[in-house]
């Protein structure tokens, strides 16, 4: 169902949006978290560490993808904002084109590139069979992940975050079905894990085909509105040239922050199979745990896109505010949760077996939960500047971080061993946010001297 974000009570709102799209996280996880539990407690460690030491490559591909297409699909919510429905439709064909292109692109550079790809992220040679299959299958399937993203995105940006989680709980039900009955009844192994990712984001993204051509009207698009000529026609270039400016910088963002977790996984994989799956269990522990952050950092995107749209200042204002409040709740909520009870949760991934692996794994959340009121700060930030069409200080912040993780990874790990590399993500999430502050407050400043009375 289509919702208009401009009337009515913004905590409200973000509040209530952002429910659904909590849900649906969580069950977007599902689909690694299935994968993880499933390998680790039927196939062993080492199957568990293959997965892992491959997991943030294909997060950093998957991350370009979502970032595009969130990118696209801010354009999308501030013409709805602005009530311009035939520009809702040319955004969406539009974000199509570009968003297919730029995942064929994708596919094929890393496809073929992966197995050097994979030496160069220091995979041991005892586990690098099984994470080539795995990645490689998920790569060859990006086009599945591309399209459920693009119409979950454009249906979000129109105010309607329950169908696109309706849609996850079955695909994330599915996704365990073919998971247990790749490894355990055909005996696949490890890629049959992938290839029940795979079939499942297909089958979400075939869902919101359905759902949109019969309940979504407004974007019942006519033969005319797939037409673009971006070599003769102005104003077909300059819609282009609106969408790529927030969706590149998105693209680049969000492969930037996939780049600082690879470059870790990367000194992490050299520390052997036990590291490796302490950390991979760690690691999807902690996206769920911070799961209600990223939701309501999407809500305020999407709110933040449609009331910039309708020229709704005030009320931007105030979403922002509210949401950091919540954010202070939720930090130190997940962080308790997380910190007395993270090494039981890690149990359910390997079982009782891995001492080792759960004691690393505690020793991580331990030092991580500390700055999830950074992190949390990042989501609204980062998400109100790209809703106001300002990515260029995300995408800075991004940067800052990448540099900070990265020399921290590195540097922490000679001196302290693995456990040196927990501390970096940490103080990569302050810096960011404190980047993202200054520039949201910046920005602010300039909307308010722009729209004086608003």
């Amino acid at each position: 169902m289509i919702k208009d974000l401009t009337k009515g009570e913004p905590l409200k709102l973000i509040f209530l949006f952002s429910i659904p799209l909590l849900i649906g996280n969580i069950f977007q996880q599902l689909y690694n978290l299935a994968d993880i539990v499933i390998v680790g407690r039927t196939l062993g460690v080492d199957a568990l560490a293959s997965v892992g030491a491959v997991a943030p490559l294909f997060f950093l591909i998957m991350f370009a993808v979502v970032g595009m297409n969130n990118g696209f699909a801010v354009i999308t919510g501030q013409r709805f904002g602005a009530k311009d429905y035939v520009g809702v439709r040319r955004s969406v064909t539009l974000s199509t084109i570009l968003s297919t292109a730029f995942t064929a692109i994708f596919t094929i550079i890393f496809a073929v590139l992966m197995k050097p790809i994979l030496f160069m992220m220091n995979v041991p040679a005892d586990i690098m069979h099984n994470a080539f299959w795995y990645i490689q299958i998920c790569i060859l399937g990006l086009v599945t992940v591309n399209f459920y993203n693009l119409l979950a995105s454009i249906v979000r940006a129109l105010g309607d975050s329950k169908t696109p989680l309706y849609f996850l709980i079955l695909a994330s039900i599915l996704n365990i079905f073919l998971a247990l009955l790749f490894i355990l009844k055909f005996h696949w192994g490890v890629p049959g894990s992938a290839v029940a990712v795979v079939l499942s984001q297909g089958f979400s993204a075939l869902l919101c085909v359905i759902y949109i051509k019969f309940k979504f009207p407004i974007l019942h698009i006519k033969k005319d509105e797939w037409k673009f000529d971006f070599i003769h026609n102005k104003d077909d270039i300059n819609f282009a040239k609106e969408h790529l400016a927030v969706g590149i910088p998105m693209v680049i963002q969000f492969s930037i922050l996939g780049i600082s977790i690879l470059i870790i996984q990367c000194v992490c994989n050299s520390f052997g199979a036990n590291v490796i799956a302490a950390f991979t269990a760690a690691l999807r522990i902690e996206q769920i745990a911070t799961m209600p952050m990223i939701s309501f950092g999407i809500a305020l995107a999407t709110f933040v896109a449609q009331n910039f749209g309708a020229g709704e200042i005030k009320r931007i204002r105030q979403g922002v505010k509210r949401a950091s409040v919540i954010n202070i709740c939720l930090s130190i909520i997940m962080a308790f949760i997380m910190r007395y009870y993270g090494s039981h949760i890690v149990q359910i991934f390997i079982g009782n077996g891995s001492p080792e692996v759960i004691k690393i794994a505690h020793d991580y959340l331990w030092i991580s939960t500390i700055f999830y009121f950074f992190l949390g700060q990042i989501f609204i930030f980062r998400n109100a500047l790209q809703g106001i069409g300002r990515p260029l200080i995300p995408m800075t912040s991004s940067f800052a971080e990448l540099m900070v993780r990265s020399y921290a990874a590195v540097y922490l790990a000679v001196k302290y061993s693995y456990f040196g590399i927990f501390y970096a993500g940490p103080i990569a999430w302050v810096t960011a946010s404190i980047i993202l502050a200054i520039g949201y407050l910046i920005n602010k400043h300039k909307l308010e001297q722009k729209y004086p009375n608003i």
